[in-house]
């Protein structure tokens, strides 16, 4: 099914999101000179879109990979992709829903390749 997935999900919010995330670990949250800009105008594009929700987690490892932050790349958008899961797709038995954020996590900070993607993925 095709939406647009990232709609509500501004790039200040993962911003923010990051921000968080430094402070829970005493980091600073600070932009970086090469992947900030990039990744910012790649997402807010890819919010206007409407895609699936495999195309919208592999557009959060994509923006990982860009690395826009000093620190905590993956796991904001790591928890931007398990958030998604929460939110839209809440009706999964609980054992399924927790395999699906585990191995959306893996993927978008690129330790589980597609295959493992697609086959969580099935049957949604």
């Amino acid at each position: 099914m095709k939406k647009r997935w990232l709609r509500d999900l501004p790039w200040e919010t993962v911003v923010v999101i990051n921000a968080g995330l430094c402070k829970e670990k005493a980091a600073l949250p600070k932009p970086t000179s090469d992947g900030f800009k990039p990744a910012e105008k790649l997402w807010n594009e890819s919010r206007k879109r409407e895609i699936t929700l495999r195309e919208t987690f592999e557009v959060c490892r994509q923006r990982h990979k860009l690395a826009p932050f000093c620190f905590y790349n993956g796991n904001t958008f790591v928890a931007i992709g398990r958030t998604l899961i929460q939110h839209s797709l809440g009706k999964l038995p609980p054992l399924k829903a927790h395999s699906l954020r585990s191995v959306v996590g893996h993927h978008i900070a690129g330790t589980a390749g597609s295959e493992e993607l697609g086959k969580a993925l099935e049957g949604l």
